[in-house]
């Protein structure tokens, strides 16, 4: 389904498996409902071993994390949301 106006859509540069944390059993990078810059981490992408940060390239408040950890991935997947931050008003 498309995002509500006003968000924006977080989408896979390539093909890979998602994960949202840098390692197994250490906190997420982000969590629904934090806040984010363009520059903040949300998650990596494994491809052939090599792991590549995401960015948010939005500011903004992550409403939806819509892939689950481990997941393959393919370009243009969307996988996570960011919506308005309130506090911006």
């Amino acid at each position: 389904p498309a995002s509500a106006p006003g968000t924006v859509e977080i989408k896979s540069p390539m093909i890979g498996t998602f994960y949202r944390a840098p390692a197994p059993g250490a906190e997420p990078f982000i969590e629904v409902g934090r806040h984010v810059d363009p520059d903040t981490t949300v998650c990596i992408i494994e491809v052939m071993k090599l792991m590549n940060s995401i960015p948010a390239e939005a500011r903004g408040v992550v409403t939806e994390i819509l892939v689950t950890n481990g997941a393959r991935v393919e370009p243009g997947d969307v996988l996570m949301v960011i919506g308005p931050d309130p506090e911006d008003g």
